[in-house]
């Protein structure tokens, strides 16, 4: 994996909260070597720690997506669901957001017939056949049509496993962590005070409550898989 200078800023990282932790009597002691002191209670993470594995994820997430990979992000969190879809599109990546549904990776096969009665069903409102059938009937399917678009929206043109996962919040989805590490997907995770990093593959210490934290996280992570995707296209440009 080649490293880059990503420009990491400190002074931003603090002026979105990124810093603060949970209460200190609620912490993982895993993460003491990420956690700089305690101030009023409060755990404050050690931003230069915080800095070295944004910088270490956005290498990984550059190197893959130049590789032509594929990544899912995920976060549930109701502060938290527009920022990770508003991410997620704008790195073309596929995303959850509402709810993580069990075996959604570990048993993607069903999943995968769900996805097809998804986009067939898309396919029936668009063309207007949905709104041609009896009214009861239409009205089944449109409720259906509604729930798959909440619930698997941001995966609606996944068609394989994805190659890495970045999760928001590790105890809200730690059953797509599980099923991550069941089939040995890595996963780039934010850890909060409170969280165990040796649960992901690059632990990202940092406030996983904060809007303005998530959102900051986010971004560079963004920033390094468009980098990536541009440096691909680049390539197979110079080689026609």
């Amino acid at each position: 994996m080649r490293q880059r200078n990503w420009n990491i800023d400190l002074e931003e990282m603090m002026e979105a909260g990124v810093h603060f932790g949970h209460q200190a009597q609620k912490w993982n002691p895993k993460m003491a070597p990420y956690i700089f002191t305690e101030r009023k209670g409060i755990h404050i993470l050690n931003l230069t720690q915080t800095a070295r594995f944004l910088s270490e994820a956005c290498d990984l997430v550059s190197d893959a997506a130049n590789e032509g990979k594929q990544f899912l992000t995920v976060g549930t969190k109701y502060q938290a669901a527009d920022l990770i879809a508003s991410a997620a599109t704008r790195a073309r990546c596929h995303y959850v957001n509402q709810k993580w549904l069990g075996g959604t990776l570990t048993n993607w096969s069903t999943i995968e017939t769900r996805l097809l009665k998804f986009r067939d069903l898309e396919e029936k409102k668009e063309t207007g056949r949905l709104h041609r059938l009896p009214r009861k009937e239409a009205a089944i399917l449109e409720r259906q049509l509604s729930q798959l678009r909440k619930y698997l929206g941001g995966i609606k043109y996944m068609t394989n496993l994805p190659d890495i996962v970045t999760i928001a919040d590790q105890h809200k989805e730690y059953t797509a962590i599980r099923e991550c590490i069941t089939l040995g997907i890595p996963t780039i995770c934010v850890v909060d005070t409170d969280c165990d990093p040796d649960l992901a593959d690059v632990p990202t210490p940092a406030n996983d409550d904060a809007r303005s934290s998530i959102r900051w996280i986010l971004n560079e992570l963004t920033l390094a898989i468009r980098e990536g995707r541009s440096n691909r296209m680049l390539s197979e440009r110079s080689r026609v």
